[in-house]
This record gives structure tokens, sequence and C-alpha cells, in this order.
């Protein structure tokens, strides 16, 4: 059988040094040493406002009052020094520094960039939260926790009308508020608000130079939070080091980077590692664009996602699985959407180890239609503390959950913990701990000073270590029956994903301190086929469809059949019609289920799976459909 056709991408990584320590463990590294690197990220704004100034570095669609989009507004590299010069005045002039930082509550937008921007040139870290912490919860309790542990001098935030209540709620009267718009909000009745245009209008001086020369490697840049799945989100202290380090160790993994400079159309938000760092990294580095979208991979704004990449052509193209699903399935139908996307895409990328095998082969599908070759799906693999990016794999012939090898200048540490091994990181990337944190700093890491993630791995093939490694879920998401049966989380997720293809997304598996394993069932794109019902159809009306009911039977019935005891056997499962949150911690900054978070977010569902509350659809082995 013949190897497949790939459109050509070098790998720039494909030995490693493997070192066998005490107690089993072992130590992984790249061959290749890591190259010099920036002492500062603003460098890089600097020397692409310099030798491109009108060259793209943001676009974003503009709003109407109606909340249509309508044509791209441009932000190029001369226009954001300046603007960073500016602002970065204003921020100079208030004396904002580490102990009193930027706090920023808002979505992706070129306004988000600008401040960013400024921060970034005078040394004033900033830190961007997830929106749900003020427009979903209800008491404000992380949000009210992140502003003790920052106590912020300046929040900023793009719309005043949506997150009144939460400033309200939240800021302390010592902290000043800028709003773009909204300031008439009631919530916001009495306090004094300053107008976003009043920090875009202030003159720069020298100082906001002399202050950038001030900065070095070890400066905090900004502060990014864990998802706080099961505790409060950490601070995780980004340095100007981790930035610039992991950037020169994403061109050495991934040459294409210093070959042409990349277009992104993404809509990651930048609150997460993978958005903020990795992409908007990868573009301020490397002299790219980014047009940000303002879709998002639900079925409510997955068109507008379809809609940019039917007219802008990215070079390299991110996504979460969920994400990559829904363009699979369009790109089947949209003749437009092949083409546009597939004309000079190099690679595609999912974080994580979530990517169900079967829309794997679904966009192979495509390509090999209109191209005759295929794309390479990379993954990457890392987290907030490693900047993120971490592993890198060696060749284009990777399947679901195939991770690669160490990029160059990191080091990892496998070790064994009861039955799986875990990884460990240490090197430049890493971060030096947890902002206000000590405790929680000394205890994630070991005593050789690693960086301990709590995820396990496995050789892809133990003879030939330089094809690296492999997920196998994470340590804390295995448990305990009610009968003391230990369940191994990650094996029977990937039985019960294989089993279900090509209709199940990912699994969450249930059953601490029950009688018998359960599963919540997130479905990939291609149920809807199985109803026959229209496009717009709701999933919840697709999933109680007869023909899907009858398919996730056989999955239940088949699982069941060859389980070898109650720790390897599901007893029931149900089909979830909301999709994970990236927002709420479901999807992990790596972009692979949060199977703890999950459990935690739909406990009332678990509950009623375990009660067969009515309402709740339960399949069961064995059962008639």
């Amino acid at each position: 059988m013949s190897s497949p056709k790939f459109r050509p991408l070098t790998f720039g990584v494909t030995r490693v040094t493997v070192r066998d320590g005490d107690g089993g463990v072992q130590y992984l590294a790249a061959e290749q040493a890591l190259q010099a690197f920036d002492a500062r990220m603003s460098d890089a704004l600097a020397r692409w406002a310099r030798e491109t100034p009108d060259a793209t570095f943001m676009a974003q669609r503009v709003r109407a009052a109606d909340g249509s989009l309508g044509d791209w507004r441009h932000l190029s590299y001369g226009e954001a020094l300046a603007t960073a010069r500016r602002i970065g005045q204003a921020l100079l002039a208030r004396g904002l520094s580490a102990e009193r930082p930027v706090l920023i509550l808002s979505e992706n937008s070129l306004e988000h960039a600008q401040l960013a921007l400024a921060c970034l040139w005078v040394g004033v870290p900033w830190a961007p939260i997830s929106p749900p912490y003020s427009l979903v919860s209800k008491d404000f309790g992380k949000l009210r926790h992140i502003m003790a542990t920052l106590t912020p001098g300046l929040v900023w935030a793009d719309d005043g009308a949506r997150y009144a209540s939460a400033i309200a709620a939240t800021v302390p009267a010592d902290c000043e508020v800028v709003l773009s718009r909204g300031a008439d909000a009631p919530a916001l009745s009495g306090r004094a608000i300053t107008p976003w245009a009043e920090l875009l209008a202030t003159e720069a001086t020298d100082a906001v130079d002399a202050a950038q020369a001030a900065t070095g490697p070890d400066t905090i840049l900004k502060f990014l939070f864990t998802s706080g799945s099961t505790k409060n989100p950490k601070a995780v202290i980004n340095t100007h080091r981790m930035w610039c380090a992991n950037q020169q160790q994403m061109r050495q993994s991934m040459p294409i980077l210093t070959q042409e400079k990349p277009v992104l159309v993404d809509w990651l938000p930048w609150n997460h590692t993978f958005g903020g760092n990795h992409n908007v990294g990868m573009v301020l580095a490397n002299g790219g664009t980014m047009y940000i979208d303002d879709g998002r991979p639900t079925p409510a704004l997955v068109g507008e996602t379809l809609r940019n990449l039917r007219e802008i052509a990215p070079t390299l193209y991110f996504n979460v699985p969920t994400g990559f699903d829904a363009i699979a399935q369009a790109m089947k139908q949209d003749a437009q959407l092949r083409r546009k996307l597939l004309s000079r895409v190099k690679m595609f990328f999912y974080a994580g180890a979530s990517l169900p095998q079967s829309v794997w082969d679904a966009l192979t599908e495509s390509e090999e239609a209109e191209l005759g070759e295929r794309i390479v799906m990379a993954c990457g693999f890392g987290m907030t503390e490693s900047s993120p990016y971490g592993l890198f794999p060696t060749s284009p012939n990777i399947r679901a959950g195939e991770l690669g090898v160490p990029t160059p200048g990191m080091q990892c540490k496998l070790v064994p913990v009861d039955d799986k091994i875990e990884l460990r990181y240490r090197g430049p990337n890493i971060t030096p701990g947890y902002w206000r944190a000590p405790e929680d700093t000394a205890a994630s890491f070991d005593e050789e000073g690693f960086f301990c993630t709590g995820d396990a791995v496995q050789w892809m093939h133990a003879d030939d270590p330089h094809q690296g490694l492999r997920f196998d879920g994470r340590i804390a998401e295995d448990f305990k029956l009610a009968t003391g049966t230990f369940v191994s989380v990650g094996p029977l997720r990937a039985k019960a994903i294989a089993a279900g293809a090509p209709y199940i997304q990912d699994v969450v598996v249930t059953g601490l301190n029950r009688n018998e394993v359960g599963a919540l069932v997130f479905t990939t794109a291609a149920v809807r086929a199985l109803a026959g019902l229209p496009a717009d159809a709701p999933l919840a009306q697709v999933l109680a469809h007869p023909a899907v009911t009858a398919r996730f039977q056989r999955v239940a019935d088949d699982l069941a059949a060859h389980a070898t005891g109650s720790a390897s056997r599901i007893a029931r499962l149900t089909l979830l019609a909301e999709p994970p949150s990236i927002d709420l911690g479901e999807v992990t900054d790596k972009g692979s289920i949060n199977q703890r978070a999950v459990l935690k977010v739909r406990d009332a569902l678990v509950q009623a799976l375990y009660d067969e509350a009515p309402g709740v659809s339960v399949i069961k082995p064995g059962a008639k459909p």
C-alpha cells in the first residue's frame, strides 16, 4: 500500500536523546539545541513596525449597531506601535505595575490587542479574563477571587453595558474603570468612568521608550489564569523569556514560520494560552497577520467562521476538535469553502488529544478530492504553564492522540505514577510559578525543578523513541467505584470513541463512588446524517431521533460485549445536546476535554443519569431501542 501524499511541510525536530534515571524515570529532550531568541516580545513589534509598517497585524469585521458584521477593519504594524506608545504613556502616568496591573474584561478585539501591546511596550502586566466569569456567573465568585489576587489598578471593558453588573459587583472603588462604550449603563451610575478615547488621545513621550528599554527577559508581561475547574483559578506568571523562547521553539519545530509569514483566521480566546500566547505570539513574532474570527464552534455561531474561511485563505489553521468537526462536515457540500480554505493552508493544527479519527478522516477525504493530496494535521501539546508549546510530531504520519517529541530547549521527565507515566517539563518556556501563591508554586515543581503536568503519556513505539509520545489521559481522572474497583479513564474513553466512530466526538466517564460506570457522550456533526433532519434542526431533536438512539444502542451493546468487568463496562450513557464550553473550563488550554470540569459543570445531569430522571434519555446495554 502506497504512502499518502501530503502538501510539503518540513518537520524541524526528528531525533531525541533519552536518558534513564532512578526508579524507572526517563529524561527526554530534542537533539537539536535551542537557538538564540529575543529578550523581549516588544522587540518583535518594533521590528515589524520598522520593516513593514503598512502590513496588517490584525483585522476584524466591523460590528453594526444591530450586531451584524460588515467589512474588515485593519490595524497595521505601524499603527499598532503608535497606539501602543500613546496608551502606554497613559498607563505610565497612572503608576501601574505588577502590583497594580491592567485587567481586561472583554473578548478578542482590535482594542483588546492595542491595550495589550501598550502593556507589553511599557512593562505593565495585563490579565485577560474569561468572559463567562462576568457574563455567565451569577455570584461572580471566580472574578472576585481574581480581583483579590491581582489587585488591579485599571480595568478595561469594551462594552460597559454587557459588563456593568460584573464591574459594579467586583471592581474595587480605588480601581479605575475604562470603557470603550456603554458608560451610561444603570449599574454603573455614580461610578467615575474613563473613556477609551482618552487613553488613545494621550501624547507619547520619551518615557514610554525608556520604559520599554528597562524591560528584560524576566519582566512579567501578563497573567493567564488556569481554568479553576476544581479550585479557584491560579494566576500563571508569563515573562518575556517564556514567550520569546517558546516562539523560537516553534520556529525550529515548524520551519514554515521562517519560510512565509503566517496568516491566521482565528477565534480562540486570548484569555487561554492557545489563542493568546501560541497564536497571537506566532503572528507577532513572525510579522504575520491575524483575522479575528467572531464565530465559534457552536451551531449558532459556526456560520460566521465558515463565512470568514470562504473569504480569507489562512496559511496555517488552528482550532479545537469541535471546530474541525463542523468544518469537515461543511466542506463535504461547500465547494467554495473547500477551494478557499485549502488553497494555501500548509498545516491544520489542533491542541490536545481529543480529535476523533473520524473527523480526521473526513477532512482528509475533502483534501484529497480537492487537491489530490493531504494537509498535515498536527497536534501540539502543552499548557498555560509552558507558554504553551511543548511537544510536536516528527512527521505527517500521525494518528489521533499522538503527540510527538519535545521542542528544542525543553526537557521532559517521564515519571511512573501507579500504573501510568506522568509527563513533567523543564525549560526557558516554563513559568516561574503562580502569582501570590507560593504554596501552589512549590507543590507544582518536583525536587529537580520539573513542572508536574498531571498528564499521562506512553511511548508511541517503545523501540523507537524518535517517534515520540502519545497521550494517555490525566493522572487525576482515574477513580474508584463504590465497590473499590479502580477505573482507568483514558483507555475506556478511547474504546468508547472508537466504538462510536464517526459519531462520537468525546466521552466523559462517570462513576466515582457509584456502583457502575456511566458516560456522557459528545457527538460529532456526522450524527445529523443519521437522523435525516434539516441541517438547522436543534441538536436535541437530532439526538432523540430513533435512528440515532438505535445506533448508540448498538454502541452500548458492543462495548458491553467486549468488557472484561465492571471497570470496563459502560452500564449507562446519555447523549449531550450542549457542546463542551471552553469558557466554562470544559475544554482545557490543551484543547482536550477536561473530565473533572465537565463532571462539575454538569453534576445535575450526572445525577439524573443514575437516577434515570424524567427528561434524560438513558441508553443501557441490552435495552430495546
